[in-house]
């Protein structure tokens, strides 16, 4: 039952029963969801919230196009305008979108020829690492740079105007470093990149090992595009 509550310094404050207080959250109405429709990412106890159906769905749209509306959007998934919006910012605000791209044909800004490189470094130090990552990252020619176990201690993705680029590329910014002790280089011929959202009727906000392990019968791990 409500009633009122006195504080510390004498003021009178007015309480109401926990099932009549209201949510603010964003979804549908759920025990986990607020009367307005609209559905919480944030972290209870410590454990993220899972993604709904409604969720997927918009994470796929946006995926396929970012740039499509709101009203299309709310219009594709079958809900208000408002929550679509509400579900969309707090996607956003959590971290599950992470932000806006555009998707670049390499071809047409002249970087036709992508490949791909496994390095091993000697010592193997977090400063050799660090010093490394950064020098690719800094290189315009490099598209991505991956830390992988195994063998090799990094994979790097580049894309250059030719053979010759890439050649250039690789001994002035890989093998010529002394934290370099192999690099070995193999040429994309081409890639099928798997960029939706995986299938399953629920997905946490926040990945991790545990949850991948927790995901639903039929849930097919994704590769990095």
């Amino acid at each position: 039952m409500g009633g009122t509550a006195r504080s510390a310094r004498g003021l009178s404050l007015r309480t109401e029963p926990a099932d009549r207080r209201p949510y603010r959250g964003v979804g549908r109405r759920s025990p986990e969801n607020g009367s307005d429709g609209r559905h919480n990412l944030e972290a209870v106890d410590g454990q993220p919230q899972r993604l709904d159906a409604t969720d997927l769905a918009l994470l796929r749209l946006l995926q396929r196009d970012a740039r499509q509306t709101n009203k299309d959007l709310a219009e594709a998934v079958g809900i208000a305008q408002s929550t679509c919006l509400e579900r969309v910012r707090a996607l956003r605000s959590q971290g599950v979108i992470r932000g806006w791209h555009a998707d670049v044909d390499l071809d047409a800004i002249g970087r036709p020829l992508r490949a791909m490189i496994s390095v091993r470094l000697r010592p193997k130090t977090t400063a050799s690492a660090r010093a490394f990552q950064q020098a690719m990252v800094s290189a315009p020619e490099v598209l991505a740079v991956w830390t992988v176990t195994g063998a090799d201690d990094f994979l790097v993705e580049v894309a250059t105007r030719d053979v010759a680029h890439l050649r250039d590329f690789v001994l002035d910014h890989v093998t010529g470093r002394r934290e370099v002790v192999d690099a070995r280089t193999s040429l994309v011929y081409d890639q099928v990149r798997a960029w939706e959202t995986p299938p399953g009727e629920e997905l946490t906000a926040v990945g991790s090992a545990a949850d991948a392990r927790q995901a639903p019968l039929g849930t097919t791990p994704r590769s990095s595009p």
